[in-house]
């Protein structure tokens, strides 16, 4: 027996000796392909045991290993690496966040999930891809971005709102802007100006986008019923960065550069041709009774009759015919624009940080105005006990935006006198001093006097408490948020010249609003593995939003003297306003994911939502969702693909909402704003309608999202149908009521369209990679209900250049068609009946008329470009819409061939292409000294198309070798320009093809190109 156990003791110290033989020491160094930092906390395991190692605060690490091993290097949230260990000592290794691999986490505001188990469609945008754009507000970056996701600028002024239209048009008169919902809490978003004169204010401004992990674009009910009576437009979720453990990375950026419009606009008129115009506007008008019939006589006819045609081209003249450039004196040539950004992050056991403070400015690209954002964020985490954590995101920001008169054809707006002000009026007396007997308000004066300006801070502040429970898997969480915002805005027009001058004796006018807004969540989560792969994820939520808003309002005018801005200094206070509104909403949400070994996967959402917009009837709505998913890939019969990743198709189907209305609207309501002889009286106010509910909308999403070939092709193809119903329609009341119309639940209305998603890999080297992405999304948008009156007929919604109509877009383009110009008389013909009936020169006997399509563009894309050389990077992106059609809003001042373009204003130099004699082929009808109505037709409605290079960046990521000898940890320049080309369809389009969601062009400012330098320093 002795022997026996000697004999096992030798075997066993004689196998050690072999297998130490066979092991060796290996070790590395794990850093993040994210920043190039050592990567602490990486756990090193050898593949189907548990012997490993995990690296330090330097992300280095050691262990023992043999030949023939797998060393597998895993961190939540990167992607897991696993490497033969071969005839290696040393193996460095670089993780990659799960974002780049093709199985991404979503993130959906209230859940998370991988890529594969995400049931609905949903795109998601990383922060570094929106980091160091040159735009104020973080939407603008989103464009060609994301397919079915249509964005454009209501202005291209820094700060301004824009407009993002997720798969069409939900509704008519309800609102259609998405939701926004950030780390988890929905928000309110919008315009923030109380001014519809000036610039609008973007409430998404007061964020910075060097603060932001990401943006995921909900777009069907699967992902966006969890937000019920809000997600019928679709969701934008924005997540804030957060601290990672491990020793602190610090980050430095700064960018300036300049800024042009990216479009000029339609040219103007010279002084001569002005004044040559003119003389033909006499000699057809007055020449044959008068008898003459050239230009020097009309000129002679003109001067001998002061009185009736004035005396601004004798003067002109007798001056020696100066020209101004009103353009080129209104333009802020090479605005200048700055942005710095500081930022540290990192953490240790049991917390982690992110703390970052921001400075933008930014000038705009006409004359008086800029913007100006404070930013500041301190993010926190931390684990209280082994049971609860602490989550706390701060952001606090200041913003000012000098706007201008932009939001109508106001004339002391610098982008209106631009257009409208006469190249032979000067901008300078001899003297220098400012010429201000103009016809227009002398814009160089407006903007050194006047005052139009937007002051908002802003402090988001959310906290959570998590609580793991003592039932494994079981946690609760309780947060709390709160979005307090203190606006101001002022305005003040000087005494002396433009809209303050005369009996007003200069005007004065400012608002002060506070906004809260309290969102409180309580949130179970639990979590079932069940044998056989069967794996359960439940959510509760209890969630209550409570928005209060105070407004304080006053205006004055006969200023004590000039210069006092203050409405302390105004001799006649003439109004005080001031009013309280607040509404909520509570809901109940529940969520079930379930996922069976990764094959199957289903969702089941139901909310129970109610608003105080609503009577207490009917305050209360169920919005729910079906979604399921099946990863083709992952069936046994694949197992052999191996050039398929993925390939899952996806549909989904559910009911969301839209309660986007005025408040108590279901309320029979008085008004007491009025007062009777100096005291105060009431009026009816509001009709009410105690019927009044939700707006909702039933979607149907069906897909398939694939990865190819080790991931180098992915993307997804999509088709999407969504009916609206109960729409919140205005409907009109007899005036026997003693109201124009009422609320009502009336009308449907139905999205559908396709969506394809492709990425490509079209090379990928260690030195050397190359990248394309593409989306394209159409959108075809119908009215198939609307009200019946007491005789049994539709009740169209119609003005003067649009309709609602059932079997027609929503707001359809519909007026007169323009039928060209007579070459015998030079008379503008318009068709009676639409194009194919007979003619008339009589405008008033035109027809309205379908003129087909809408302002919502049919089809939009996205192009997106990377290529990398050892260090050196270069991207582009590029945007298209197209199968819209937009409208020349302000044509009657600056493209009309009478008194308005010749005498008054400024005429386009388009004009020029006018008929003349019989037989002229043009555009553009004869001159005559008259001043039309206002004529809209369709001559003045374009093609939308465009395609726009959105971004172009060329720059330097300095290798380690370099940076290492410097001290520092990463460092990259760059140059980046955006808006740098833009392509228009239609050679009649003049002013820029990007315009608001209504589908108008005016007098606001054009997106701005911008050529930018910046530097990145991580330390």
């Amino acid at each position: 027996m002795k022997k026996m156990i000697g004999l096992f003791v030798c075997l066993f110290i004689i196998g050690s000796q072999i297998v130490n033989a066979q092991s060796k020491q290996i070790s590395g160094t794990v850093t993040s392909a994210e920043d190039g930092m050592g990567m602490p906390g990486v756990s090193v395991v050898i593949k189907g045991t548990t012997i490993g190692a995990s690296t330090d605060i330097d992300g280095k690490y050691s262990l023992e290993a043999q030949a023939s091993d797998i060393l597998m290097f895993s961190f939540v949230g990167m992607v897991t690496q696993e490497i033969t260990v071969g005839d290696q000592t040393v193996i460095n290794v670089v993780l990659e966040s799960e974002s780049i691999g093709v199985d991404e986490v979503i993130v959906t505001g209230y859940t998370a999930h991988r890529k594969s188990e995400v049931t609905g469609s949903t795109v998601q945008v990383k922060g570094e891809d929106l980091a160091d754009m040159p735009v104020v507000s973080v939407d603008q970056a989103l464009q060609g971005r994301v397919a079915g996701v249509a964005v454009s600028g209501a202005s291209g002024t820094p700060g301004s709102q824009q407009k993002i239209r997720i798969r069409g048009r939900s509704s008519i008169t309800a609102g259609n802007d998405p939701l926004y919902v950030i780390d988890g809490v929905p928000m309110v978003d919008g315009n923030v100006s109380t001014s519809t004169a000036t610039s609008s204010l973007s409430m998404l401004a007061t964020l910075n986008s060097n603060d932001i992990e990401s943006i995921s674009i909900l777009k069907d009910a699967s992902a966006t019923a969890a937000y019920g009576a809000r997600g019928a437009n679709g969701v934008v979720v924005i997540t804030t960065k957060s601290g990672k453990s491990g020793k602190a990375n610090i980050n430095f950026s700064a960018t300036y550069g300049i800024s042009n419009d990216a479009t000029d606009g339609p040219g103007v008129l010279k002084g001569a041709d002005r004044e040559m115009l003119f003389y033909e506007s006499l000699i057809n008008t007055y020449g044959k009774k008068y008898k003459f019939s050239d230009q020097e006589g009309a000129r002679n006819f003109y001067e001998s009759n002061p009185n009736a045609f004035g005396t601004d081209y004798v003067r002109w003249n007798a001056a020696g015919r100066p020209e101004t450039d009103w353009a080129k004196l209104i333009t802020n040539d090479d605005a200048p624009m700055q942005e710095y950004n500081l930022s540290a992050s990192g953490g240790g056991k049991g917390y982690n940080y992110y703390i970052s403070g921001g400075y933008l400015k930014q000038e705009a690209t006409v004359i008086g105005s800029e913007f100006e954002r404070i930013s500041g964020s301190v993010n926190l985490d931390v684990d209280l006990s082994p049971s609860f954590k602490f989550s706390t995101k701060n952001t606090g920001s200041h913003s000012y935006q000098d706007g201008l008169l932009e939001g109508s054809a106001y004339f002391s707006s610098p982008r209106a006198v631009k257009f409208f002000m006469p190249s032979i009026t000067p901008a300078y007396n001899e003297d220098g001093s400012y010429n201000l007997d103009t016809d227009l308000p002398n814009p160089l004066f407006i903007a050194e006097q006047d005052i139009d300006e937007n002051r908002l801070t802003r402090i988001l502040t959310n906290n959570s408490l998590t609580w793991k429970t003592p039932i494994e898997n079981l946690t609760f969480t309780t947060r709390m948020n709160i979005d307090y915002q203190v606006y101001h805005y002022k305005t003040y027009d000087n005494p002396i010249s433009g809209d303050g001058d005369g009996a007003t004796r200069g005007y004065g006018y400012q608002t002060n609003r506070n906004r809260a807004n309290y969102v409180f969540q309580n949130m179970v989560d639990y979590s079932l593995e069940l044998d056989g792969g069967h794996d359960f994820d439940f959510k509760v939520v209890q969630e209550f939003q409570k928005n209060r808003l105070y407004f304080l309002a006053a205006e004055a005018d006969n200023f004590s003297d000039v210069g006092l801005t203050n409405l302390n200094s105004a001799g006649n206070p003439t109004t005080a306003n001031a009013w309280f509104t607040d509404w909520s909403v509570a809901s109940y949400l529940g969520m079930i994911h379930y996922s069976y070994n990764g094959k199957y996967v289903a969702d089941i959402t139901y909310r129970r939502e109610g608003s105080s917009r609503f009577s207490a009837d009917n305050r209360w709505g169920n919005f729910w969702a079906l979604g399921g998913a099946w990863n083709i890939n992952r069936e046994d019969f694949m197992a052999n693909m191996d050039q398929i990743d993925m390939l899952k198709l996806r549909a989904s189907y559910g009911k969301t909402g839209n309660a986007n209305i005025g408040l108590n609207q279901y309320q029979e309501l008085l008004n007491f704003d009025a007062d009777y002889a100096g005291e105060g009286a009431s009026y009816a106010g509001t009709f009410g309608n105690q019927e009044l509910t939700w707006e909702t909308s039933y979607s149907l999403d069906l897909g398939i999202d694939f990865g190819l070939f080790n991931n180098r092709i992915s993307g997804s193809i999509g088709y999407y149908f969504r009916e609206t119903q109960d729409m919140l329609l205005d409907e009109p009341l007899s005036l026997t009521t003693g109201f124009s119309s009422q609320t009502r639940n009336i009308g449907k209305m139905e999205n559908k369209g396709w969506e394809f998603e492709l990425n490509a890999d079209i090379i990928r080297s260690n030195d050397f990679n190359v990248s394309l992405g593409a989306n394209v999304g159409t959108n075809k948008n119908e009215v198939t209900e609307l009200a019946i009156d007491d005789n049994g007929v539709e009740r169209n919604i119609t003005d003067n250049t649009t309709r609602v109509a059932t079997g027609h877009p929503v707001y359809g383009w519909y007026m007169p068609t323009w039928a060209g110009v007579d070459p015998d008389t030079g008379n503008e013909l318009w068709y009676v009946d639409g194009e194919g009936s007979e003619t008339t020169s009589n405008f008033n006997d035109a027809n309205q008329v379908w003129q087909g399509g809408s302002a919502i563009p049919k089809i939009t894309a996205g192009l997106n470009l990377h290529v990398d050389y050892k260090g050196f990077f270069m991207d582009a992106s590029a945007y298209y819409a197209g199968g819209h059609k937009v409208y020349e809003e302000w044509h009657r001042y600056t493209n009309g061939t009478d008194v308005f373009s010749v005498l008054y204003y400024q005429g386009v130099d388009k004009l020029l292409d006018r008929w003349q004699k019989p037989g002229d082929q043009t555009r553009y009808g004869k001159f005559e000294y008259t001043g039309r109505p206002w004529q809209r037709h369709s001559k003045f409605l374009y093609d939308g198309d465009y395609i726009r290079l959105k971004d172009l960046s060329v720059g330097y990521d300095f290798n380690k070798n370099v940076t290492d000898a410097i001290g520092i940890g990463g460092l990259r320049v760059y140059v980046r320009g955006t808006n740098l080309l833009t392509w228009v369809k239609d050679d009649n389009l003049d002013y820029d093809p990007e315009v608001d969601t209504d589908g108008y062009t005016g007098m606001t400012t054009p997106p701005a190109k911008s050529f930018i330098f910046g530097v990145n320093l991580k330390f």
